[in-house]
């Protein structure tokens, strides 16, 4: 990946508002490769990564798991169930990313009551778990919490999907799970993106037994996209939760499998951790931007972060500037900066004091455009933003009911470890909790005390699931995968169908930057005009060119005309009926 070079020295100010012609140059550039993701699926660049559709429409990470989602919808189910079976399906195609053996977050609108629901199913520490679990020696051993039996938190998709399906669903489970179960049993072609993860993580997949016996070729080599993946025990798995998939994870013959096998390999989860699992219905978080109301979902997902940044961008005139204008460009880089700074006030609400009705407010929006407009030295690192093992899907039916569900094991192949008689890929989520107080963390981010490890606590996470609606209706849903990606990647979606008018095709398709406050360098995608990046960096902006940004999918919606866009950075399936 090339460097470019500032030209330019440090100025004391930036007009951001105005002409945008200088800005703060950077400090160091580190290696923060993890969540930048190379485009793996050639095909899709090339090839119509949209879809329509009258009734309903499916958006997914993965063609197969969008087309079990339609399956759904055809078959009489709503957007809950579609979802809930979109979410099992990625689950087996896109097994680096998410799973039974991780959580997410899930974003649901009801279009009979015109009411929205957040659903927290995030992974929690082990009531064993402690602040000082990754000290060795007084020193923090940060793979520790990234590989390895110590790296895995409880397991919350199962509860999480059960959850909404048995509030809002119309289906049972097993009927939702049978086309995941068949992808599982009967074998799928493996995605360009699946093969280059798997290719990229063969050696450590060697030394487990289960992900190489499935992910592996006899000869240890990785497949090819294309090749078949087969996943026995996981459909065995699926198949067995039946229809009250709680009683059977959590309590049941999989919690004592589970449970026997992190004793065996000296892991914290016990019966205990696993009964005492629930999800959480939280209160979606809401603000307006330019005539639209955005609703998120709240702490520990970094919703109110997007929420806070569309605010301090209301009012711009951003589409008289252009998406790729070096002013636009400008304005979003400070915006993205300060908006990582308030992130380090995120975590878990039931053990830190979180103020986003604050956060929110328009005292603090302004406070934050003001801090990006003047912004006079380096800002103080903010909280770690990592989870790019992590896959989106959204699902909007002919009812007019909206889902916007992220699920992850955290990074690719979550703990590289797996229950093998239950074919359960175990996540790694420990690694978003700040590893040590007052320690950073791999990518030079110290963790916040508010993120730091708490037996139950909900580490803090990236994964911002939206959806917009204008005058009560939704009109576009969005989320992504990709680590702190996840954020600038919706904020600036969203910006491009709300502010610039974008089809959604059009709208993932645009070239991304991200900022994160520390390391004060721009990531810029290498799509960005060459125009553009000279024009920041004679502004005094240092680049980090990327191949690509995260991966970012996206819905417009109206009655009766379903618009739908995957991302072909990462490849997928949008399809519609």
């Amino acid at each position: 990946m090339a460097v470019s070079k500032a030209v330019m020295p440090m100025p004391r100010r930036i007009q951001l508002w105005a002409d945008c012609s200088r800005a703060t140059a950077v400090s160091v550039a580190l290696a923060i490769a993890m969540f930048v993701a190379a485009p793996s699926d050639a095909t899709a660049a090339a090839r119509d990564t949209s879809a329509a559709g009258i009734h309903g429409m499916v958006v997914s990470e993965s063609e197969d798991a969008a087309r079990a989602g339609v399956e759904i919808l055809k078959h009489g189910g709503n957007a809950v169930d579609s979802a809930v079976a979109t979410a099992l399906a990625v689950g087996v195609t896109n097994p680096a990313a998410c799973g039974i053996g991780g959580g997410g977050f899930m974003l649901i609108y009801l279009a009979k009551t015109h009411a929205f629901y957040a659903l927290d199913f995030r992974e929690t520490a082990p009531l064993q778990a402690r602040a000082d679990m990754y000290l060795r020696n007084g020193k923090p051993d940060e793979e520790l919490a990234r590989d390895g039996v110590l790296a895995v938190g409880v397991p919350g998709e199962v509860a999480g999907i059960d959850a909404a399906l048995r509030r809002f669903g119309t289906m049972k489970f097993q009927q939702i799970a049978a086309p995941a179960e068949k992808l599982a049993d009967g074998g799928f072609a493996a995605s360009p993106h699946l093969a280059g993860e798997i290719a990229r993580l063969a050696p450590k997949l060697k030394n487990d037994p289960g992900l190489s016996q499935v992910f592996l070729k006899p000869d240890g080599s990785a497949p090819q996209a294309g090749d078949m993946i087969v996943e026995k025990n996981l459909a065995a798995t699926l198949r067995h939760l039946g229809d009250d998939p709680v009683a059977n994870f959590y309590h049941g013959e999989v919690a004592s499998a589970l449970a026997a096998f992190m004793k065996a390999h000296g892991g914290l989860i016990g019966d205990a951790d696993l009964a005492n699992y629930r999800p959480v219905w939280r209160d979606p978080i809401h603000r307006r931007y330019e005539g639209y109301e955005i609703y998120a979902m709240p702490p520990p997902s970094s919703g109110g972060v997007v929420l806070e940044m569309l605010g301090a961008l209301e009012s711009g005139h951003l589409p008289g500037l252009g998406t790729d204008s070096p002013p636009y460009l400008a304005r979003l880089i400070e915006v993205l900066r300060q908006g990582f700074v308030d992130r380090e006030q995120y975590a878990d609400p039931s053990f830190a004091s979180i103020r986003i009705e604050r956060l929110l407010t328009d005292a603090h929006i302004q406070e934050l455009r003001e801090r990006a407009l003047h912004r006079k030295s380096p800002p103080p690192p903010p909280a770690p933003a990592h989870d790019h093992g992590t896959s989106n899907l959204l699902v909007a039916d002919k009812d007019g009911n909206v889902v916007a569900l992220t699920t992850t094991i955290n990074t690719v192949f979550g703990a590289k470890l797996s229950v093998p008689a239950l074919g359960i890929i175990l996540n790694d989520e420990m690694d978003d909790f700040a590893v040590a107080p007052g320690v950073p963390n791999a990518y030079r981010l110290e963790g916040e005390r508010a993120n730091e490890v708490r037996p139950g606590k909900r580490p803090l996470s990236s994964m911002t699931p939206i959806i917009v609606t204008r005058n009560g209706l939704p009109v576009m849903t969005t989320g992504g995968s990709g680590g702190p990606t996840i954020v600038s990647g919706v904020l600036q979606v969203t910006l491009n169908i709300l502010a610039f008018h974008l089809d959604p095709a059009s709208a993932v398709a645009e070239p991304r930057i991200h900022e994160q406050a520390a390391p004060d360098v721009v990531l810029v995608e290498e799509a960005m005009p060459a125009a553009t990046r000279s024009a920041l960096e004679q502004m005094g902006y240092k680049l980090k060119l990327v191949p690509a940004l995260g991966a970012v999918g996206a819905i417009a919606i109206a009655p009766g005309n379903f618009r739908g866009a995957f991302d072909p950075r990462k490849g997928g399936g949008a399809l519609g009926y």
